[in-house]
């Protein structure tokens, strides 16, 4: 069992009280936690300056009929999730695959919240770098991070749901993907969609060395530093553009990558 004092101890060993991260968790990882994740979303205010979390909203994505090519989909067939599909509003909540913290952190009275109708985040002490995000742009809160210094901060995960490597892709100039949302009043396009992360945890023993890491109970919290993390993927990109691709033959946007 983890407590308030149990995870501000941890926090602590890893040395960010000034330093901004952009956090991704699994709380079920840390087997039961006392107070759920507003504890934990307490104990990791408490133990850095400021924090970003990714608040995805994929909800609100349509699949055309037809659409430019090597796109990564097969265009015409989510019918039935298009009927599904709800209008981007401020208030909706990031998608469950974020995990319980980014919605607890978005419903926290201090966060603010971007406003990508996809790919938003929210932050606390962090409204500079929330607002560098643009329709064109989604990632550039990333960009915005590295450039102060930040970490990445995966507790409990791993290199899989790393949202930063993303960016670093389009750095190396990976291919990136258009997407379309529903809003109240109109379909926007979403360019700067990344490729599939489900290889990115190859990444691993070549961030080894940037990588601070501490056990929680059952969970292991790892603090990677975003400058570095960032130049050491552009680098394996450019001596192999298919690094971190995943293995799935199913993958569209992996296939498009090798074959486009």
């Amino acid at each position: 069992m983890a407590d308030l004092i149990t995870l501000k101890n941890g926090f602590s060993q890893l040395g960010l009280k000034k330093s901004l991260v952009i956090a991704h968790a699994s709380l079920k990882s840390f087997g039961h936690i006392e107070g759920g994740a507003e504890t934990m979303l307490e104990a990791l205010l408490d133990s850095v300056h400021g924090v970003i979390m990714p608040t995805f909203t994929y909800k609100t994505m349509l699949n055309p009929e037809i659409g430019p090519p090597r796109n990564g989909m097969t265009y015409g067939s989510e019918t039935n999730l298009n009927k599904m599909a709800e209008a981007y509003h401020p208030g909706m909540r990031a998608d469950k695959t974020m995990g319980i913290l980014p919605e607890t952190l978005r419903k926290h009275p201090g966060a603010k919240r971007s406003m990508h109708p996809i790919q938003s985040f929210a932050g606390i002490h962090a409204d500079a770098i929330l607002n560098t995000q643009t329709i064109f742009n989604p990632l550039a809160p990333i960009g915005a991070l590295a450039d102060e210094d930040g970490w990445v901060l995966l507790m409990g995960v791993d290199h899989r749901v790393n949202t930063s490597i993303h960016y670093a892709e389009k750095l190396a100039g990976r291919m990136q993907f258009i997407r379309w949302a529903l809003l109240r009043d109109r379909v926007v396009e979403c360019p700067g969609f990344p490729s599939d992360s489900e290889g990115f945890e190859s990444i691993a023993p070549f961030v080894e060395k940037y990588t601070r890491r501490v056990e929680i109970g059952n969970a292991v919290l790892q603090a990677v530093h975003l400058r570095s993390l960032i130049r050491v993927v552009v680098d394996q990109l450019k001596e192999n553009p298919f690094a971190l691709l995943c293995t799935r033959p199913d993958c569209e946007r992996c296939n498009a990558v090798r074959w486009g």
